[in-house]
This record gives C-alpha cells, structure tokens and sequence, in this order.
C-alpha cells in the first residue's frame, strides 16, 4: 500500500477501531484515533456512562465492565467490541496528540463534527513539512451494526484511494464514484502539515 491512514471517531472505540481492523487485515498501513476530552462507553443508564481517560488498556477497560455486569455489557455489545480492540492495539489514542506518530497521507472521519475537529487541529499546527493531508468524512451512526458497514465502506474508499497515480490528481474522481455506487455522500478537505 502506497498510503498511510488514520481513522478517527470520537472516543477510538467503535467506528475508528472496526474499520482500523478491517484495514488492517487487508495490509493497509493503518492507525486510529479519538477527538473527544474523554473515551465514552454506554453505561447502565444514558446518565451513568463509563467515562475513561485516552491511553486507558482495552484489556482494562473490558476486564473492568466484566466484573461490573457481564451480562449488560455482553448484550449491548460492549464487552465484544473490547476484545476486538484490544486484538488491534493496546488503547484509545487522542487525535490532537498524536504528533509523534508522524504524518497521514489520508485521513478518514466517521462524524463531521470530528471532521471539523480534525480540520482545526491541523490548522492550528505548524505545517512544517509543507505535506498535503486528505481529510474525508463518511457519515456513520454510532452503533455496531452501522460501525461493521462503515467499516466496509472504508475499505472500499481506501482501495479504491489505493487504485489511483495520485490522490491529489484524481480525488475528485474517485469521490463521485464512491458517492454513485453507495450513494453516501462525503465531505473533503486538503490540510498540511
């Protein structure tokens, strides 16, 4: 593979993670990463979340809500989605501090609301190297199920990203494909670092 990617949600757990595993799988050079203050995870109420801070284990956070209802977080799909996490990498990692993992050639967003925090967080850095980053959203609910198709269609864009000379040449191109064969339509921006 010719890129290299990031997938942001909001709290690295449900929409970045199921398409950094996917992509992953397939050899792409993939990471993931949060935007929020915190990673959210349902509780036993919409009042009760379980609240942990980035760089939290997955294995602590899934051995944690084991011992606190095994049955509520195996239901609500939670304790599944864990395992799957921490079967990709060791945490939840924040997007505006992950400067010393380098550039990305791609950046994709599953919210527009972390598109935009995305945005302004490499406005706001020192674009040094003078390196133009593609920044897309592709709109996807926060639930498992729409999360296993967002991550799919992840795949498809990055391959079809991966098909092209230069992305920079031909992304008009491949966004008004994409957006034809799965009429889902995306946002874009070219940032720098």
């Amino acid at each position: 593979m010719k890129y290299r990617y990031a997938m942001v949600c909001s709290s690295n757990q449900n929409r970045s993670m199921e398409a950094h595993s996917i992509l992953k799988k397939q050899g792409f050079d993939v990471c993931s990463y949060g935007t929020g203050t915190h990673v959210k995870l349902p509780g036993p109420s919409l009042r009760e979340p379980n609240v942990y801070d980035f760089g939290t284990p997955y294995k602590y956070m899934f051995e944690e809500l084991r011992r606190k209802d095994p049955e509520l977080y195996k239901r609500n799909g939670i304790l599944p989605m864990l395992k799957r996490n921490l079967s990709v990498k060791l945490a939840p990692q924040r997007w505006q501090d992950n400067a010393p993992d380098g550039s990305f050639d791609i950046v994709l967003t599953f919210e527009e609301k972390v598109f935009d925090m995305v945005i302004e967080d490499l406005h706001n850095r020192d674009q040094v190297l003078l390196k133009s980053v593609l920044v897309i959203n592709l709109e996807v609910k926060d639930n498992h199920e729409e999360a296993a198709v967002g991550g799919r269609l992840a795949l498809d864009l990055c391959e079809q990203i991966e098909t092209v000379e230069s992305w920079e040449d031909s992304i008009d191109d491949v966004i008004a494909s994409f957006e034809n064969k799965h009429r889902r339509k995306l946002l874009y921006s070219i940032s720098f670092y």
